[in-house]
């Protein structure tokens, strides 16, 4: 089966509609699937529910889509950076379920890998459990959280093959890997696309069976998105 497509695009032609639920990786702006995002907004889908740590920053990442108004809710863990999102969610035009960024992280997890439903500590006794199943083990209170899964998941990888298997680098590694596999169809934007057979299996973070589709986005943008600089030392 042919993975790679010539564009973001074509990519994400045929799979995307209004209403769906739509996971995007990444930690702040590093790591998030650019590209796949910008090509997601020109298709004007809306009603979109996004699972996703943040929601980038004003005009950058996810941000664009909530500018347009696709996005109907947010499941996150830190919207702290962008504006427009508290707008939005203050005048009450967008949902929003926040979560302890660690439970945020396993319901994906959990997601990719079947699991329905697990008990945690996190947010027991906080306005986190309310309305949910509080259960006794070992004689101390867990809070049950859903896994999480989407129709499509938007990743971003340092490295991969044209059998989908993906390397990711540094904290680019934050969600990319659980949101790939909690997708029915996951389709990943890759800095540098090489032959199967190139990457070291022991690098391998995504395996290919998890990939659906594939774009090539050589000299992708690395925004930073807090500049923290300090003063040259006198010569």
């Amino acid at each position: 089966m042919r993975k790679v497509y010539a564009t973001a695009d074509a990519a994400l032609a045929g799979i995307v509609k209004d209403g769906m639920t739509i996971m995007s990786g990444g930690f702040g702006l590093c790591g998030i699937p650019e590209t796949l995002i910008e090509a997601l907004c020109k298709t004007g889908v809306k009603d979109l529910t996004v699972v996703s740590n943040n929601c980038g920053v004003d005009g950058v990442g996810l941000g664009v889509l909530l500018e347009s108004g696709q996005i109907r809710k947010m499941i996150s863990s830190y919207v702290g950076e962008n504006k427009t999102f508290a707008n939005l969610y203050l005048s009450g035009r967008l949902e929003l379920e926040f979560n302890p960024q660690g439970t945020l992280a396993e319901r994906i997890r959990a997601g990719g890998a079947g699991i329905p439903a697990f008990f945690t500590k996190t947010g027991v006794g906080t306005i986190v459990a309310e309305g949910k199943e509080i259960r006794d083990f070992n004689n101390e209170a867990y809070v049950m959280e859903f896994g999480l899964t989407a129709e499509v998941s938007l990743v971003h990888a340092w490295k991969g093959d044209t059998e989908g298997n993906l390397v990711y680098r540094k904290t680019a590694r934050n969600f990319n890997p659980n949101m790939a596999t909690a997708g029915k169809i996951t389709v990943a934007e890759v800095e540098h696309l090489v032959q199967p057979g190139e990457i070291d299996p022991d690098d391998i973070m995504t395996p290919g069976v998890f990939v659906h589709r594939i774009v090539h986005v050589p000299g992708a943008k690395k925004h930073i998105e807090q500049r923290t600089v300090r003063k040259r030392d006198a010569a």
